[in-house]
C-alpha cells in the first residue's frame, strides 16, 4: 500500500485539473484531452483557436496575463489574435462535456470494483471511494480511506491519548515522559508504604510521615544513616558527641580551604590588573591599525574607481574593435564576391561558343566516384551581350543511367539580366563536345531543345533542371591511353547556333 500515491479529493466545481487517464473504461480519444494538463477534459473550456482546456487548467493559464497557445505553437498553427488565450477569451463547451461525461468509467483505485460514467464517478464516487489512498496527517502513511479509523485508533505512532490519571492529552510515543510529570500519577511512600499517592501531594505526605526515613544532619561529617523522622532527634543527639571531634576537623579544613582560596583571588586579581593592562595596549594598536585599515580602504576604492573607468574605456574600444571587424568582414564577403564576378565575366564568352578547361581532372574523378563531388558547373556563357545566359553541368563518374560507366554532360539555361526581351522557350540547337588535344578525333554529340520541357523554358530560379547527354562517353575512352587528356586536363566544349537570333 505505501507504493502508491495518495488519491485527489472529489471537486464538483471548476478548481481541478481533468480527470486521470486510467478511469475510462474504453480506448482514449486525444480530442477529449486537455491541451494543457493532458487530461481527461473536466469543465471543457474552447478557446478562440479551437482547442480545449479544463476550466482549472486555462484559469491558471491566464491568470498572470494573456498567453500564446502552446497546442498553436506545437501544431505550427499560430496565429495572433485568435492563438492568444486571455480571460473572457474561451466559452464553456457544453458539447464536449456531455460527450465526456457520457465515456464509460471505472474507478481507479485497486480493489474497487465501481463502474459507471464519467458524470457518475464525478458526482457520487470521486473523493468517497472506500478503497481510496488517503495521507495520514500525523505520521505521514498512506493507507485506504476504510482503514482509517482503525489506524487512527490502534495503529498510528503519532496517534494521541488521554492520561487516565490526570486525564490530559499526550502524545503515545511520549507516554514515559508524560508518566515522571503527570500530577496525578500514584506514588508509593517509601516509609509507611501507602500506595496509590498522587505525585502532587507526595511531597506534603513525606512532611509528615513518621515512617519516611531522612539523613542525618552530620552527614558531612561522616554520618550515612537515614533514619526515620520521629527517632531523627535521638539518632541526632547520639551522633552529635560521636562525630563532634570530627565536626571540628571539618570547620578546621574549611578555615584552611578559606585560607588557601583568599590566596588564589589575590593572585587572580594581580594577574586581572596584568590582563587589563595589555587590553589597553592591544585597544590602542587596533585603534592605530584601524586608521591604516580606512587609509587604506579609501586608496583601494579609488583604484576600483580608475579600474571601472579603465574597464568602461576597455568595452568601448573593444566595440569599436568589434565594429570595424564586422566592417571588414563584409568588405572583404564584396571583395570576394567581386573577385568571384570578375573570374565569371574573364570566362564568359558572348558568341555562344565556349570552351571549358577542366584541370587536375584524376582528383575531380576520384572525388566523383567517392560521391564527395559528384557533379561540377562551368563558368556561365551567353549567345551574345544581352543574349541568353548558359553554362554546362558535368558529371566525371556519370548519372543516371550513366553512372559508373560513362562521363555525363548536360546544357543548363540560366536565368539572366535580359530575359524578359528574349524568345522563349530556348530553340537553338546545342552542340557539345570532348575535345581530342591531337585534334582528330573528338567526342560529339548535338541535341535540339524539346520545347515543351520545363528545362527550356524561362528559369523562374537561378538555373533551369539540366537536359543534355548521360551517356556522353564511355569512361574506358579515359581510362586507357588516350589524347583527351594531357597534363591531367581535359577540354569541353559547347556551341550553340545561333541561327534566327
Amino acid at each position: 500500500m505505501a507504493a502508491q500515491e495518495p488519491s485527489p479529493p472529489s471537486s464538483l466545481e471548476g478548481n481541478k485539473p481533468g480527470f486521470p487517464k486510467k478511469i475510462l473504461a474504453n480506448n482514449l480519444e486525444d480530442k477529449h484531452l486537455c491541451n494543457s494538463c493532458q487530461k481527461i477534459l473536466r469543465r471543457p473550456l474552447q478557446a478562440q483557436c479551437g482547442h480545449r482546456f479544463c476550466s482549472f487548467c486555462f484559469n491558471k493559464i491566464v491568470s498572470s496575463g494573456p498567453q500564446k497557445c502552446s497546442a498553436c505553437i506545437k501544431e505550427d498553427l499560430f496565429e495572433e489574435p485568435t492563438s492568444i488565450l486571455k480571460q473572457g477569451g474561451a466559452f464553456p463547451d457544453n458539447a464536449a462535456r456531455r460527450e465526456v461525461e457520457a465515456l464509460a468509467a471505472v474507478c481507479p483505485n485497486e480493489g474497487c470494483t465501481w463502474t459507471g460514467t464519467i458524470k457518475e464517478y464525478e458526482a457520487s464516487h470521486e473523493g468517497n471511494c472506500d478503497f481510496m489512498i488517503i495521507l495520514c496527517p500525523s505520521c505521514k502513511e498512506l493507507m485506504r480511506a476504510n482503514e482509517q479509523e482503525r489506524h487512527n485508533e490502534r495503529e498510528c505512532p503519532e496517534r494521541t491519548l488521554n492520561c487516565k490519571y490526570c486525564k490530559e492529552p499526550f502524545l503515545l510515543k511520549n507516554i514515559k515522559a508524560h508518566d515522571e510529570i503527570c500530577p496525578k500519577y500514584p506514588m508509593i511512600c517509601e516509609g509507611c508504604a501507602k500506595k496509590k499517592i498522587p505525585r502532587e501531594k507526595y511531597v506534603d505526605h513525606i512532611k509528615f510521615c513518621s515512617k519516611f526515613k531522612a539523613p542525618c544532619r552530620f552527614h558531612v561529617v561522616g554520618c550515612d544513616m537515614s533514619v526515620e523522622k520521629e527517632k531523627i532527634h535521638d539518632h541526632e543527639r547520639a551522633c552529635s558527641y560521636e562525630h563532634l571531634n570530627l565536626l571540628l576537623h571539618f570547620i578546621m579544613g574549611i578555615k584552611l580551604q578559606l585560607h588557601s582560596e583568599k590566596t588564589k583571588v589575590a593572585e587572580l586579581s594581580r594577574r586581572c590588573q596584568e590582563l587589563e593592562l595589555k587590553v589597553g595596549t592591544f585597544e590602542n594598536i587596533v585603534c592605530v591599525l584601524n586608521r591604516e585599515m580606512e587609509r587604506s580602504c579609501t586608496t583601494m576604492e579609488a583604484y576600483n574607481r580608475q579600474h571601472r573607468l579603465d574597464q568602461d574605456k576597455i568595452e568601448i574600444l573593444n566595440n569599436k574593435v568589434r565594429q570595424l571587424e564586422r566592417t571588414v568582414g563584409l568588405r572583404d564577403l564584396s571583395i570576394v564576391e567581386m573577385e568571384g564576378k570578375m573570374r565569371e565575366m574573364s570566362a564568359a564568352t558572348f558568341d555562344g561558343i565556349f570552351v571549358w578547361k577542366i584541370s587536375d581532372f584524376t582528383k575531380k574523378r576520384q572525388d566523383a566516384v567517392a560521391g564527395r563531388a559528384p557533379a561540377m558547373f562551368s563558368p556561365a556563357f551567353y549567345t551574345s551581350k544581352y543574349g541568353y545566359k548558359m553554362c554546362l553541368r558535368i558529371y566525371l563518374n556519370g548519372d543516371g543511367t550513366g553512372r559508373g560507366t560513362h562521363l555525363s554532360l548536360f546544357f543548363v539555361v540560366m536565368r539572366g539580366h535580359s530575359d524578359a526581351l528574349l524568345k522563349w522557350p530556348f530553340n537553338q540547337k546545342v552542340t557539345l563536345m570532348l575535345l581530342d588535344q591531337n585534334n582528330r578525333e573528338h567526342i560529339i554529340d548535338a541535341f535540339r531543345p524539346d520545347i515543351s520541357s520545363s528545362s527550356f523554358q524561362r528559369p523562374v530560379s537561378d538555373m533551369n533542371i539540366a537536359s543534355g547527354c548521360p551517356l556522353f562517353c564511355p569512361l574506358s575512352k579515359l581510362d586507357s591511353k588516350n589524347s583527351y587528356i594531357r597534363d591531367d586536363t581535359i577540354f569541353i566544349k559547347a556551341i550553340v547556333d545561333l541561327t534566327g537570333l
